[in-house]
């Protein structure tokens, strides 16, 4: 470098320190002359003013979490903290002076908008404590810290003196409760002086949600607010990653209340339910009774969530794996019967052979019978599970069924293990299978425990044609900051424990649960084809080192449509009530999850328009009046309306009057016509062929599962009670 560029570099370098020193004369003597900070025109006199520097650590905003469409479940919010200013000097910003002036007073009228929030003779003594130590302003305890803007608001109206507040921040749920025990809850921590995860996604997320703090200088008043212009970032915070999950907070909002009303009509001691997604494992509601208040958690009923950390014996749920693993092992008797009252039996431990006798018969094991010691006679094994007896499954177990695979298939359909579900907390339950009672009960959902959690993940291999999904809550980590998507979850498949022949072979069984006379048959919904599997479980009671007399969980699974499921609603309690509890708030939860995912209700073909919005009707009576005002009453209805026969008046209609129907549910009016022709059945259920049927008395065989795709007499033919019609179904 050249002497003479050298010596221009100094010459700038003593410019600068001299202009930067200009400054800092002039500050000096411009606040000597005006008595006011130059750069944030405070006066310097001003008694608020402190001479101390402040270090403080700048909070990182925490993540939001949203529901699958962007609707906030849980935020960081603003709040305020209560301050006593108790020096006689502190004056507020006119220059009057701010300080309580009366101890007693003020805490009685703070009393009275926090209310059971605060103890008044509390707050009287910590502020005579401070003022006695000499202390120019204090906060003022439990219950004055981050409160609701609404009771700061409360608290600013009656003009309190020395009464001010800090900014603050808290944790806000807007809609609570929201799936309290999933989400649970984050509040301040005066240890980190943040908000931390207590409960729940709450606490397992919390090191992505919370972010990393920052710090700050400042020069502060003795209010306790910042001299503006003073701040000096020493590190920037970084911010909390927002998460969004799969839940939908219109459906979760039905289930919220759809398990309150549980909770209340039926005396329950918990409920829950939890709404999937079958082709993908992806959780749409989630929900676990007795909840409680995000906003307050001061009394959580029980920190055990029924989904995935209670372990339960399931009940009659169990069933359709027994039948799945009978069938996948080409074991399962297809045709055959059996006597369905009460099994009494032996054990041979030289064979390991497990062998029914005579009712009556003395052996070291208990009889296994029916629900409520039923009798359903001689009936076949399709039937033993629509009637969902446990004589049907010891059956099986004892004379078909293999212990060794059987055990060996449990652990493919991931009983007694973790589901891989990020983020949420889970226990594992017990196989229960070592002696002859527990290995036939285990069959029918007694003796070992599950969680539902493990329950769902396995009932998806059999509504999705043997593919077992993994339950998923989270949908993606999100930067806040940046609104970049940090990791994106998606469908996960964790085994195929069935064949896709075994699984729709189930499915046909599980479709007929309810029908009139078997188990579910009150559960079944008009224009809606579920498959289902009810249940029925005691409850082993520690204390009473028996199974309980009074207590049972009561439960349904069900998926929709029946022919090609896409949605599974698990919906449960334990209660005194075990027979008739409502079916309605299942019906609703089903219902809405429909309608959320917009499936319609009954299958229709691409011949046919699909109604995407669901509504509903009251189905009218038709009957004895001409087939004008028919057509006429039903053409604002968005249904499949199908006249049989020529004639001008109806004489049938199905459903009856005053029955609720959906969009796309398939209606049939018979008319007093004589003749009657074949419709184009393409896309009709087996329910929609047996109406036909009952209504015209013509016989239709069917074969396949599923919906009609072809059928042998052309659509138009005249058709009678002597026709030959066959469709298939697929």
């Amino acid at each position: 470098m050249s002497v003479r560029k050298s010596n221009n570099e100094l010459f700038k370098m003593i410019l600068r320190m001299a202009f930067i020193g200009t400054l800092v004369v002039a500050n000096v003597l411009f606040t000597m002359v005006t008595h006011r900070h130059l750069w944030s025109q405070k006066d310097v006199l001003d008694k608020r003013i402190a001479s101390s520097i402040v270090e403080k650590t700048v909070t990182a905003k925490r993540g939001t979490i949203y529901d699958r469409n962007h609707t906030v479940i849980a935020q960081q919010s603003k709040a305020y903290t209560i301050v006593a200013y108790l020096d006689s000097g502190v004056v507020d910003a006119n220059g009057n002076p701010n300080y309580v002036k009366n101890i007693e007073s003020t805490a009685t009228k703070l009393k009275s908008v926090l209310g059971d929030e605060v103890d008044e003779k509390t707050l009287i003594k910590i502020m005579k404590s401070a003022k006695k130590a000499g202390k120019s302003q204090t906060e003022l305890g439990a219950g004055t810290k981050r409160i609701k803007k609404s009771a700061m608001k409360e608290i600013k109206k009656l003009k309190i003196d020395g009464i001010g507040f800090i900014d603050a921040v808290s944790r806000y749920y807007p809609a609570t409760p929201y799936s309290s025990n999933l989400v649970g809850f984050a509040a301040f921590d005066e240890e980190t002086q943040s908000i931390e995860g207590k409960m729940g996604l709450e606490l397992s997320l919390n090191e992505l949600l919370k972010g990393k703090n920052g710090s700050e200088q400042y020069q502060q008043t003795v209010d306790g607010s910042k001299l503006p212009g003073t701040t000096k970032v020493i590190e920037q915070a970084k911010n909390g990653n927002d998460v969004v999950l799969t839940l939908d907070s219109s459906l979760q909002s039905t289930v919220e209340s759809q398990l309150q009303a549980t909770m209340e009509n039926e005396n329950a001691k918990s409920a829950w339910c939890i709404v999937m997604e079958v082709e993908t494992g992806k959780v749409l509601a989630w929900a676990s009774y007795p909840t409680f208040d995000q906003n307050e958690h001061k009394e959580i009923p029980s920190y055990q969530d029924a989904i995935s950390t209670s372990t339960y014996e399931p009940g009659s749920v169990m069933k359709p794996f027994t039948y799945a693993i009978a069938m996948d092992t080409n074991v399962y008797p297809y045709n055959q019967t059996f006597q369905s009252y009460q099994f009494w039996y032996n054990y041979d431990p030289n064979t390991a052979k497990i062998s029914r006798v005579a009712i009556g018969t003395e052996t070291p094991y208990p009889y296994i019978a029916d629900a409520l010691d039923e009798d359903f006679g001689t009936i076949t094994f399709d039937q033993g599970l629509a009637f969902s007896s446990n004589v049907g499954i010891c059956e099986l177990l004892a004379n078909y069924v293999n212990y060794s695979q059987y055990c060996d298939y449990l652990d493919k359909f991931g009983f007694f293990q973790k589901v891989n579900t990020p983020y949420v907390a889970q226990s594992l339950g017990v196989k229960n299978v070592g002696l002859p009672t527990d290995y036939l009960s285990t069959g029918f959902g007694q003796a070992s425990s599950i969680t539902v959690l493990q329950l769902c993940q396995a009932y998806t291999s059999i509504f999705n044609d043997g593919t077992m999904m993994r339950p998923y809550v989270i949908d993606s980590i999100v930067d806040s900051d940046t609104g970049q998507t940090v990791k994106k979850y998606k469908k996960k498949a964790v085994g195929t424990p069935i064949s896709s022949q075994s699984a729709k072979e189930v499915q046909e069984l599980m479709s007929h649960v309810t029908d009139e006379g078997a188990s579910g048959h009150r559960f079944k919904m008009d224009g809606i084809d579920l498959l289902m599997k009810t249940g029925t479980a005691q409850i082993y009671n520690e204390n009473l080192g028996k199974y309980d007399p009074d207590y049972h969980t009561s439960s349904v699974m069900a998926a929709a449509p029946a022919n090609d499921p896409k949605v599974m609603v698990y919906y449960g309690l334990v209660s005194t009530n075990i027979t008739s509890y409502s079916a309605e708030p299942f019906k609703k939860i089903m219902r809405d999850t429909l309608q959320t995912y917009g499936v319609s209700s009954t299958p229709t073909t691409q011949t046919e328009d699909t109604y995407e919005k669901w509504e509903s009707y009251s189905m009218p009576s038709l009957v004895n009046h001409t087939i004008d005002y028919a057509h006429e009453k039903m053409k604002d209805k968005k249904v499949h309306f199908e006249v049989i026969g020529d004639g001008t008046s109806v004489v049938g209609q199905y459903p009856d009057a005053n029955i609720t129907i959906n969009s796309n549910d398939r209606i049939f009016v018979l008319t007093n016509g004589s003749k009657i022709t074949m419709p184009n059945m393409t896309g009709w259920t087996r329910k929609d062929i047996t109406v036909f049927w009952q209504l015209t008395g013509i016989g239709i065989k069917t074969s396949g599962y599923g919906k009609v795709t072809s059928q042998n007499v052309e659509e138009g033919t005249t058709i009678s009670t002597d026709t030959k019609i066959e469709v298939t179904l697929e």
